[in-house]
């Protein structure tokens, strides 16, 4: 007998569920762990199915690979609510839940841990079950082996100014001792089984139903139902059947074929094929209507001429404690990144934005100067699609904003469009990088840490009173960013070109706008630089220099020369005469009160005391 036989119905195609209740042959065989589904009957209202059986023909875009990463877990894996609550049913017949370490202090986030389903230990049937209802036939429960892996999960849900799920591996268990179609084959995802139930809840025999979602086989598999039988489906919606007593029919375009089960007619379109015609949008077509907008687009050729300048995939830090930097900047005929400074002016193109866009998406961070963030208001997030937020998962391909804020001038509020941002699920939290000597308002604090960012504190100063990049590299590479794209504004450019960051840059790209802004203009231009005569020379020449076009705009990659700083020789040794020490020199005139940079409102409420670092 095939599987979709065995239930006694007529050339009508109306199954009697009583009949269908009766011990046939090929009685369920319980998939879980010998976990019994009570049978018997129930007046408990039944949930309606949150999963009908489009959701199988129709699946969500590349759930297999998704199922995958779920399944082996080999790093961290950050997912918005929505996702989780989409893609974690498909899994669920791999990852039970031990328990709930619950809330923290603040509410906002909560723990569950959970472990691989072979954890549990071997179940035996009993010689003896637990006596059975009148009527209720005896099912048989399968052995299945337990103890045979120990790999364990560590789930964090933070519902803050974001929605989102970190998945953790816990422990030093790194990989199952077996493969995803193993616990396939032992446990059926509530997904399927809830298709299957609002099949019959909509009227169809289980047998009708098995053979409908068992007609196109990839798409089963790819939704872990390679083993799915008509047994599951029996099982899934015994307890509504019980509470109806009604008759059960085939599905339109089918029929009962003795020795065979449920067929399709001849010449009739199956039902996953009516089902995807029937939609009113082509599927690969809807996920690009659901793409945001603004969503942008960088087509494969031109990726290679990039790739060389860009930091490799899973890139360690480098030996000396520094992440890869790449520094970029879109820029006049005549080197100025804006029209004055504070004005936002548009330079690049449309084919040289996307592919600024797929710069932000091979690093872990971006970061600019607080000028560029007061004059801009940046989403520093990335557009590209396939990017978090745009088509793919979590947070994957955005960056880390970073902005240089030593004097904490950039006031945040929810309307800033980088916070916006985030609370759309399009882009992480900002960190913001002060000197000390503030007090900072710990509302300020709390509303950046409550949108996933939080303010960084250096203490590493240059001779110009200015944070040392160096300093501020390692901070970053610290909190584990292993690649930072920095894209101005100006001042932080030419601060980098300067000879002595020449060992901090890997790599620069640049983009020219064919337009003029004129004088007074931000401009790109590195200080004089002197050769040993004391006569001017080129501050500056790349090397390793590629050009290509992209639209009306050029760009150039290249690297910096590393450039060897002289160190002053050591004094001679010969004996010094001592001359008398000179006067004191006279009292520096009184100083003004330094001006606070921040909101003169917001310090007279919040009680902001601005303290600068000691002069030296």
């Amino acid at each position: 007998m095939s599987e979709n036989g065995g239930d006694a119905v007529n050339a009508t195609a109306v199954d009697n569920t009583a009949k269908d209740q009766s011990p046939p042959q090929d009685e369920p065989v319980n998939q879980d762990d010998g976990e019994e589904v009570d049978s018997q009957e129930n007046t408990a209202h039944i949930p309606v199915p949150s999963r009908t059986i489009r959701d199988l023909f129709n699946p969500p875009r590349n759930i297999a690979a998704i199922r995958q990463r779920l399944f082996d877990v080999a790093e961290k894996i950050e997912l918005r609510k929505d996702e989780f609550d989409l893609y974690w049913p498909y899994v669920d017949n791999v990852w039970v839940r031990q328990h709930r370490a619950g809330a923290d202090k603040t509410g906002l986030y909560k723990t569950d841990y959970y472990a691989c389903r072979l954890q549990r230990p071997t179940y035996t049937p009993k010689a003896t079950d637990k006596p059975r209802p009148e009527g209720t036939p005896t099912r048989k429960k399968q052995i299945r082996e337990g103890g045979k892996c120990h790999m364990k999960l560590k789930v964090i849900r933070y519902d803050g100014g974001y929605q989102s799920v970190i998945i953790n591996q816990l422990g030093d268990k790194t990989q199952h001792l077996h493969d995803l179609d193993q616990l396939d084959k032992i446990k059926r995802t509530t997904v399927l089984m809830e298709i299957a139930r609002s099949e019959v809840m909509n009227g169809y025999m289980p047998a009708s139903v098995y053979t409908v979602m068992s007609e196109d086989e990839a798409k089963l598999a790819a939704s872990g139902g390679q083993h799915l039988n008509r047994n599951d489906v029996r099982n899934a919606s015994q307890v509504w059947r019980q509470q109806h007593k009604q008759e059960l029919r085939v599905h339109e375009g089918y029929k009962y074929d003795h020795g065979n089960g449920i067929v399709r007619q001849d010449g009739a379109m199956s039902l996953s094929q009516r089902i995807i015609n029937s939609e009113v949008v082509d599927p690969t077509l809807a996920y690009y209507a659901e793409l945001p907008s603004n969503t942008l687009r960088f087509p494969e050729e031109h990726r290679p001429f990039l790739d060389p300048y860009l930091p490799q995939n899973m890139a360690p830090i480098s030996e000396d404690g520094l992440p890869h930097v790449t520094l970029t900047y879109a820029t006049s005929m005549d080197s100025s990144l804006s029209l004055a400074p504070g004005i936002q002016t548009i330079l690049s193109g449309p084919h040289s934005k996307a592919m600024t866009h797929y710069l932000r998406s091979k690093h872990d961070a971006i970061l600019v100067g607080v000028r560029t963030a007061l004059a801009d208001d940046p989403a520093l997030n990335c557009r590209l699609e396939g990017a978090g937020g745009y088509g793919g998962l979590g947070w994957e391909g955005q960056p880390r904003p970073v902005v240089i804020d030593p004097r904490a001038r950039w006031l945040l509020t929810p309307q800033t469009r980088v916070i916006r941002t985030v609370s759309e699920g399009k882009g992480r939290g900002p960190w913001i990088i002060i000197a000390p000597g503030f007090a900072m308002d710990p509302n300020r604090i709390e509303m950046l840490k409550y949108y996933g960012g939080k303010y960084l504190g250096l203490t590493d100063f240059d001779k110009r009173w200015r944070l040392r990049w160096e300093a501020i590299l390692r901070a970053l590479a610290a909190e584990g960013i292993r690649s930072v794209m920095i894209e101005g504004g100006g001042m932080v450019v030419n601060e980098l070109l300067r000879p002595e960051h020449s060992n901090l840059v890997s790599s620069v790209i640049v983009t020219v706008a064919p337009t003029y802004l004129g004088q007074g203009g931000v401009t790109i231009s590195p200080a004089l630089s002197l050769n040993a005569d004391g006569r001017p020379q080129p501050a500056l020449r790349f090397k390793d220099v590629t050009w290509q076009s992209f639209g009306e705009d050029a760009v150039m990659c290249g690297r910096i020369p590393q450039v060897e700083i002289p160190v002053a020789p050591p004094q001679s040794m010969a004996p010094v005469t001592i001359a008398p020490p000179p006067p004191p020199p006279p009292p520096p005139p009184p100083q003004a009160r330094p001006v606070s940079f921040f909101n003169s409102s917001v310090d007279a409420q919040n009680g902001f005391q601005p303290r600068l670092p000691p002069s030296s």
